[in-house]
């Protein structure tokens, strides 16, 4: 396996295993790796420095992978981005609308196929910046309840003119980005509803351990 040069991933995970079993794969690899427990924290950093790259998993608490990688899409369309689960066996059962260059599938995916993805994510990231100013990335928008008369609804913010509105929700179609012109001005408005509380993981214990494992056979 040949050594990168000194190329810096940040990993996002709410589960301090994962984090390290992830980092030390990467370190492993020749990388420099920092780590961060969620999307505030991690966008926190990202206000220090900038990684060549970065890697989050899709369900935490505080701010979900999700909208997490959406945000960082909008903000640091510079920075290629890797989306990692335990709940997905490959990328093709990723959920649409997660916005990633990247899967990594924790549990089920060899070393050598991160560390494949991580070098052709950092060589083609010029392309892909200018690829990913041509069009926003959405808002990932969490269900705010119900109104008075009980129709479901969620709280929208253009990104323009920085304005929020109710919008009603007649149906629930998940993975699916949607529109809507906002209330203000000319603007239309991309989003998703987030669903990632009904992600289910496998545990993270089963995760880490695969991922210890890997770590030891690339040491040796």
């Amino acid at each position: 396996m040949s050594k990168p040069s000194k190329r810096q991933v940040l990993v996002v995970d709410d589960d301090e295993s994962v984090r390290n079993s992830v980092g030390m794969l990467l370190t492993a690899a020749g990388y420099g790796v920092s780590t961060a427990r969620h999307g505030f924290d991690a966008l926190l950093q990202l206000r220090r420095s900038q990684p060549d790259l970065i890697i989050s998993d899709l369900n935490m608490p505080e701010m979900s992978g999700f909208e997490f990688l959406s945000v960082v899409r909008r903000r640091f369309p510079e920075i290629p981005v890797v989306a990692m689960s335990g709940a997905y066996e490959c990328g093709a059962n990723v959920p649409g609308g997660v916005i990633a260059d990247g899967f990594y599938a924790k549990g089920h995916t060899e070393p050598q196929e991160l560390y494949d993805t991580v070098s052709a994510l950092i060589r083609s990231a010029t392309e892909r910046a200018h690829a990913h100013r041509k069009e926003p990335a959405p808002v990932w928008i969490p269900r705010n309840g119900k109104d008075s008369h009980g129709i479901p609804f969620i709280v929208l913010t253009c990104a323009e003119c920085l304005r929020s509105f109710p919008l009603s929700v007649t149906g629930e179609p998940l993975q699916t980005i949607q529109e809507t012109e906002c209330l203000f001005c000319p603007s239309t408005v991309r989003y998703i509803i987030d669903f990632s509380r009904s992600v289910n993981s496998p545990p993270n214990r089963a995760a880490a351990k695969a991922a210890a494992v890997s770590v030891k056979q690339t040491i040796a």
